[in-house]
Parts: C-alpha cells; sequence; structure tokens
C-alpha cells in the first residue's frame, strides 16, 4: 500500500483540484443555490459514487480500454453535453412564480425519492464526462507504487481518497452556496436571476463538452 507521506500528499492534491473551477463544483454550487444545501449534498455525494465507478474502471483495467476507443469517447461525451443541455432547458424555462415562492418552496425537505433523485442526477453528471475516467487513468497511477503492492488495491485506496477530499470540498461548497442561495430566494428578481444564469452556465458547459477532445 502506498505510504503514509504518499497518502497524505495525494490528499492535498486531490483537495486542490476539487477546488480547480470546473463542471462538477460548478455544478454543486448552481444547484444548491437553486434547491437548498440539502440537495447539494446529494448531487455530491452522487458524484462521489460516481468516482467510485471511475475507480474501479482504472483498477480493472477498463479505463484504458474505454480510453482507447475514440466511439466510446465522443458518445460518452455527447450524453454528458444533451443532459447538461436538458438542465440548461430546465433552468431556463423556470417560470417567475416558482422563483418567488421563497424559501419555503426550497427542495431543502424533498421525500427520500427526491434526493435518491438528485443523487442519481450526481452520479449521472460524473460518469458521462469521459474526461473525468481519462483524468484517473493518468492521475491514479502515478501515486501507485508496484514494488510496495499489487497496484490494483493502491488504485483503490487512492480513489477512496481523492473520494474523501472530494467530499469534504464539495460539501463545503453545497453548504456555503444553499445558505447563500436561500437568502437569494426571498427576492422574486434574484431567483429569477439565478435561474437564468444557471441555465446559461449549464448550456455553455454542455457546448464545452461536446466540442471537447481526449
Amino acid at each position: 500500500m502506498p505510504s503514509l507521506d504518499v497518502l497524505i500528499a495525494f490528499f492535498g492534491i486531490s483537495a486542490l483540484l476539487a477546488l480547480t473551477p470546473g463542471p462538477d463544483n460548478l455544478f454543486v454550487l448552481l444547484q444548491s443555490a437553486q434547491h437548498g444545501w440539502r440537495t447539494g449534498l446529494c448531487v455530491v455525494l452522487g458524484l462521489c459514487l460516481g468516482l467510485v465507478v471511475h475507480t474501479s474502471a482504472v483498477a480493472l483495467g477498463l479505463a484504458a480500454l474505454l480510453a482507447a476507443s475514440s466511439l466510446a469517447f465522443t458518445l460518452l461525451k455527447l450524453v454528458g453535453a444533451a443532459y447538461l443541455a436538458y438542465l440548461a432547458w430546465q433552468a431556463l424555462r423556470a417560470p417567475a412564480a416558482v422563483a418567488s415562492a421563497g424559501p419555503a418552496a426550497a427542495p431543502s425537505g424533498r421525500p427520500a425519492a427526491g434526493a435518491l433523485r438528485m443523487v442519481g442526477r450526481g452520479v449521472l453528471m460524473n460518469l458521462s464526462n469521459p474526461k473525468v475516467l481519462i483524468f484517473f487513468l493518468a492521475f491514479l497511477p502515478q501515486f501507485a507504487d508496484p514494488a510496495r503492492a499489487s497496484v490494483a488495491p493502491q488504485i483503490l485506496l487512492l480513489g477512496l481518497v481523492f473520494m474523501l477530499a472530494t467530499l469534504l470540498v464539495f460539501g463545503v461548497i453545497a453548504l456555503f452556496s444553499g445558505h447563500f442561495g436561500a437568502l437569494l430566494q426571498r427576492s422574486a428578481r434574484a431567483q429569477q436571476w439565478l435561474q437564468r444564469t444557471a441555465g446559461l452556465v449549464f448550456l455553455g458547459l454542455a457546448l464545452r463538452l461536446a466540442t471537447s477532445a481526449r
């Protein structure tokens, strides 16, 4: 297994990467601001579950096969772009009446089914971005030492550490953004502005993903 020093350094690098602006943390920020911090945490959990899948794919050698297939990469990125475009359409078409409903209408009190739906949204967001898988394929093995043990268990451990760092950083983003969004929800105009901003950001992310290369 990797040494403690390696794991600590890896955790620090992972936390910095989680803080770097990107599709996932922007997604958490906007969902939390729109729907509350509880919804944001559900999305964070879904994103982290997606990381478990990516880590397992790298450890089992499946990621290399997928990364080598231009067709699989294209299909995945188009699915991800379509999903982001759908979220953009949802946000942009949100009527003012919904936006003016105030904090009481925020889905922070969603039932279990709603929470699971948001977890699923995070999973889909993560798994439909092939660049995450390719990043893991290039990043995780750098911290695995074949001289210490089998590489696959080390990859799995590193993936769990990365997931922990992501969970902590994204969790903080969800909490702060959710509380800030609750203030904005007191104003119908501010809530409408937030919906439109979210729609434009999602649309921009969709275009970026659709036109991205490996």
